[in-house]
């Protein structure tokens, strides 16, 4: 009777030699799943290149909002003159000191809140921004609306007229005031003082009307 050696096995499994066996086996794919798997990854590289194609263009449309980005400079008078006859009054259009320019000025005939309003963009010398909106028919949800959840945080005199001091949470600040005609409403991202001179220019132009 021999005696086993050392490090040898009596089990036949631990030297079978069929290739089953090897753990490290690497199954190998038929020529239909080859063509399958290669189909979902032409297909998913042709969906990523349309969504690009799609979302490419809505980019370069849509370059980011910068001071640069709304540099124009629209005469705003002449487009208050051609909507007056329509909005039934001269909307405001302020002479402004140097430096101020607007990058849009329009009529707004207004939705299902029947609140029809002027509005135009100022841009001030220190290139922020202010808007300015008017209208003669303001009521209580439609100025909450424009007014877009800010908070009312204190008031502000403008030479002779008062105004509701909101702030809102996008950084905006927002000026209401409401004279014998109209309700005013200026919001952006320019300092208070610049929204002063806006304002008196405003007054200027109500006063003399």
């Amino acid at each position: 009777m021999s005696t086993p050696q050392p490090g040898s096995s009596n089990n036949p499994a631990d030297s079978d030699p069929r290739p089953d066996a090897d753990p490290q086996f690497t199954p190998v794919l038929t020529k239909k799943q080859a063509k399958r798997a290669n189909s979902t990854v032409i297909g998913m590289l042709i969906a990523i290149a349309a969504t690009f194609g799609l979302v490419l263009p809505v980019l370069l449309l849509n370059p980011t909002h910068t001071a640069e980005t709304y540099a124009r400079d629209i005469d705003v008078q002449n487009v208050s003159a051609e909507a007056a006859d329509i909005a039934g009054y001269v909307p405001l259009a302020p002479d402004l000191p140097d430096g101020w320019t607007s990058n849009f000025a329009r009529w707004n005939p207004g939705g299902s809140d029947g609140v029809p309003f002027w509005e135009v963009g100022y841009l001030t010398p220190g290139r922020q921004f202010i808007q300015l909106t008017q209208t003669d028919n303001a009521n209580p949800t439609w100025t909450a609306q424009r007014l877009d959840g800010a908070q009312l945080s204190g008031q502000r005199t403008i030479e002779t007229l008062d105004w509701e001091l909101f702030d809102s949470s996008s950084g905006d600040s927002f000026l209401t005031s409401e004279t014998d005609d109209f309700t005013l409403i200026l919001n952006g991202t320019a300092d208070l003082a610049e929204f002063d001179v806006l304002g008196a220019a405003l007054i200027d132009e109500l006063s003399a009307s």
